[in-house]
């Protein structure tokens, strides 16, 4: 494959690209190529660390950022692939580029490996490599949960405690957030919100949880992940003059919150209306809520924290 001559018209997808499209351990090929060995330590131990930005109207929201997340886990788990901080970033530009996405969902996945042949079956003698994908914009919110808010339950499963496993280390040690899925879908409700050891909120399945009491928004100091959207709710929140907290938020609290959102990459800002059945407000998004998430979609629509993407740089079958 050879690259075009730069141009910052988003073209047609490269004709096999439609449906996205994927690198995988060095060499660029359509989404639906990729293929994970069944033998690596990332699929048998979810030996794993990943990222995910977003490109919305053609430009990659907080690009840096997320590369910058995602070098950290990575340091954090002992991955050392061959890539470097710019090259990934020139990567994920021409996956974007390639399947002609002005609004993506773009994933950069580090992967464990297997050990070398000859080597004991030890994580230190693996060889690590990147697994990367854009795809048509996904949003963990539909349309309607947008409109109603969505509807969260506090879940009887507890999340993984920072003294076992680093949230802060993106990791697909899913287990106790798939429970809290579940009950979430035997109680009705859309999703769930997981408390630590101590009765305090931690984060959802993906997602930052904020509450608004009294006027004053709380997030969690622990326990969840520090999201790249959070952070921009927290800048957010300072520049419209609205009291923003990070601490302990017990679960009596979120119980009680005038306001619940969550914010996450593939969403950016999801209202809440129901908290383990009980109804906030008008059932509908609250004034704060919906202040912060029209400002944070205006700001990205002006170009806030913003990358274009480069489509001169999309493959060309050759």
């Amino acid at each position: 494959m050879t690259i075009l001559d730069t141009d910052t018209t988003a073209p047609s997808p490269v004709a096999g690209y439609e449906a996205g499209a994927a690198y995988l351990d060095g060499a660029f090929m359509p989404v639906g190529e990729a293929r994970i060995p069944v033998t690596d330590f990332g699929y048998r131990r979810s030996d794993v660390t990943y990222d995910v930005v977003g490109v919305w109207e053609g430009s990659f929201f907080r690009l840096d950022d997320h590369i910058a997340r995602f070098r950290a886990s990575m340091n954090a788990l002992r991955l050392s692939p061959p890539e470097t901080d710019e090259e990934i970033r020139a990567i994920l530009n021409t996956l974007v580029a390639t399947a002609g996405l002005t609004s993506a969902y773009v994933a950069m996945d580090c992967l464990r490996g297997v050990p070398k042949p000859g080597l004991p079956r030890h994580p230190m003698n693996a060889r690590n490599y990147l697994s990367c994908y854009a795809v048509p914009w996904i949003s963990i919110a539909s349309p309607d949960q947008m409109t109603r808010g969505k509807h969260l339950i506090i879940a009887q499963a507890l999340r993984i405690p920072p003294e076992s496993f680093e949230p802060r280390v993106k990791n697909f040690h899913w287990g106790d957030l798939t429970a809290g899925l579940f009950e979430a879908a035997d109680k009705g409700a859309d999703t769930a919100v997981l408390l630590d050891i101590d009765g305090n909120v931690t984060e959802g399945p993906g997602f930052n949880v904020f509450s608004i009491t009294d006027g004053v928004v709380a997030t969690p100091a622990r326990g969840g992940l520090d999201g790249i959207t959070r952070r921009s709710v927290i800048e957010l929140c300072a520049d419209l003059g609205i009291a923003c907290e990070v601490r302990a938020v017990p679960a009596a609290e979120l119980r009680d919150a005038d306001e619940i959102f969550t914010s996450t990459t593939a969403g950016g800002i999801m209202p809440v209306s129901r908290i383990d059945g009980r109804i906030l407000g008008n059932d509908r998004p609250g004034p704060i809520t919906t202040r912060l998430k029209d400002a944070f979609w205006d700001k990205r629509a002006a170009g806030w924290h913003a990358t274009p993407v480069d489509y001169g740089a999309a493959l060309k079958r050759g």
